[in-house]
């Protein structure tokens, strides 16, 4: 995996499916599947650094815009500190 997401957090319980280091246009990003607590879902993971200057709402428009986001999906944004992680096409 590129050394840029070498330290990508995990949350405890979620069980990665898929994890694969990606471009989304000329940025680097990892794509992941992932399972918690009977839910599953897909990640793409920005550096933060990458996505400073698009606010959530810009960010999610960009991720709609492409295509692996479900149309009907519900999309959550979470910024920690070194990366940026969205969410999307949840199933339970």
């Amino acid at each position: 995996m590129n050394e840029k997401f070498k330290n990508i957090p995990l949350d405890e319980g979620t069980k990665i499916t898929f994890s694969s280091p990606m471009k989304w246009g000329d940025l680097d990003i990892v794509y992941q599947k992932w399972s918690w607590e009977g839910i599953s879902a897909e990640s793409i993971i920005f550096l933060n650094e990458d996505v400073k200057a698009m606010d959530d709402e810009a960010l999610e428009a960009d991720m709609r815009d492409g295509p692996i986001v479900r149309e009907d999906s519900q999309v959550t944004i979470k910024r920690g500190d070194e990366f940026t992680f969205v969410n999307f096409n949840f199933v339970s």
